[in-house]
Formats: structure tokens, C-alpha cells, sequence
């Protein structure tokens, strides 16, 4: 409500107004914002669709944001979403890096990957100077 009457009955009433905050509409507003945000989140990591195989192994501490590498089964290397050739590569990180051989790399390989293609991709990292490089898998159940 508005306000509430105010005096006793002369016949004349009056509406004083409430001050009081009506948080309804914030609240409307902040469940559509959280709905939003929720929906958007998954989209927004790597949108290359790699079958990870499983590990039990705890996840590595982290201090930056690392670059995400991924290899589809078909051989394919991207570096986040975009599709790099294995020649290419070193060079790709390094400019993604702005050349810091600490930068942390994660490598995602799909589970029917050639082994010699991941050991290529692996290898081309480590001999471009990157030390800290690792492989990603989905956590064991």
C-alpha cells in the first residue's frame, strides 16, 4: 500500500506517505541478472568440444590465467578457439604470451587422439622455452 489513513473519524481522512523501500523490484531484477549470468558462464570458457578422458588427480594450483590449447580427434590443434597448424604453434604462444616462458599452459586432448600427435603438440611446447605445461582431464568419479 501507498500510505495509510491518518486521524480519527472527522470524516475527513488523509494518506500520509510510507517510508518505507520496496525491495521487490531489486529483487526481480537481481534473480533475472543471477539467471543471465548463470546461462552465460559455460559459454563463455572454450567453446571446442574435446572428449576428455578421466584422472584422479588434484587440480594444480593456479596464479594466472593460463592459455588453453586443444586437440580434436581429427588432429586438429586450436589455441582457445581459434585453429593454429603444429608449425605455427610456438610462435602462436609465444605472441599470446607476450613471451614469458612461465606462462601456464593447459593441453586438451580428446581421448581418441593419435598418441604421436599429443607427443608432437607436447614437444613443439617444451622446445619453444614453455616450462609449465599440462595435461587436462576430466576428474575421476
Amino acid at each position: 500500500m501507498a500510505g495509510g489513513l491518518m486521524g480519527p473519524g472527522n470524516g475527513r481522512k488523509r494518506y500520509r506517505p510510507m517510508a518505507e523501500i520496496n525491495v521487490t523490484p531489486l529483487v526481480d531484477v537481481m534473480l533475472v541478472l543471477l539467471i543471465i549470468f548463470m546461462v552465460t558462464a559455460p559459454m563463455i570458457t572454450s567453446s571446442v568440444n574435446v572428449n576428455l578422458p578421466n584422472a584422479n588427480a588434484k587440480p594444480a594450483p593456479s596464479d594466472m590465467k593460463p592459455i588453453t590449447i586443444s586437440v580434436k580427434s581429427d588432429g586438429g590443434i586450436y589455441l582457445g578457439n581459434t585453429k593454429v597448424e603444429l608449425s605455427n604453434l610456438v610462435a602462436t604462444l609465444q605472441q599470446a604470451s607476450k613471451n614469458n616462458p612461465d606462462q601456464r599452459i593447459f593441453v586438451r586432448g580428446d581421448k581418441d587422439v593419435q598418441y604421436g600427435i599429443m607427443v608432437q603438440v607436447m614437444a613443439n611446447i617444451t622446445q619453444g622455452g614453455f616450462t609449465k605445461v599440462a595435461l587436462l582431464a576430466q576428474p575421476g568419479s
